[in-house]
């Protein structure tokens, strides 16, 4: 399998959100940018979800449906044709970094899969319901993680 590029004008791979991306700053999401997509993907899904929530994964950004020929998006803006689900604040689209006051950094793993076909989830679908999904379908994907504490 192939891996996409995945990076972030705002942050580095491994390193901290900064404040404006997360909930309580302006909650704008992140400039996103890739390259290497496969040339037989049907469309691109992208999740950013946070693995140590304490009542367990929470998604913060799914969108369905993105344009295979987009190589990313500016901060703050939705990704092309993509449709954009409820995250776990029951918002669509993005719903920056908010981890309980005091604790330890939280991992905001930002995936992007390029798929072979389109999928159908729920709206509100778990980070679990994703990962089943794309099962079979993903020709390739990328994995940013950012780093939020409060």
């Amino acid at each position: 399998m192939a891996d996409i590029d995945l990076h972030s004008a705002s942050f580095s791979d491994g390193a901290f959100i900064p404040r404006r991306h997360a909930r309580e700053g302006d909650n704008i999401s992140p400039p996103l940018s890739w390259s290497d997509v496969p040339g037989e993907t049907a469309e691109l899904l992208l999740l950013c979800e946070d693995p140590d929530a304490p009542a367990g994964t929470f998604v913060h950004w799914l969108v369905t449906g993105i344009d295979p020929a987009c190589r990313g998006l500016d901060a703050g803006q939705a990704p092309p044709r993509g449709t954009p689900l409820a995250n776990g604040f029951g918002e669509r689209g993005w719903g920056g970094p908010h981890p309980p006051a005091g604790d330890r950094a939280h991992r905001y793993l930002f995936h992007l899969y390029a798929l072979s076909e389109p999928v159908s989830l729920p709206d509100g679908a778990s980070a679990d319901e994703v990962h089943a999904a794309v099962e079979g379908r993903r020709l390739a994907d990328g994995t940013l993680q950012g780093l939020y504490r409060r």
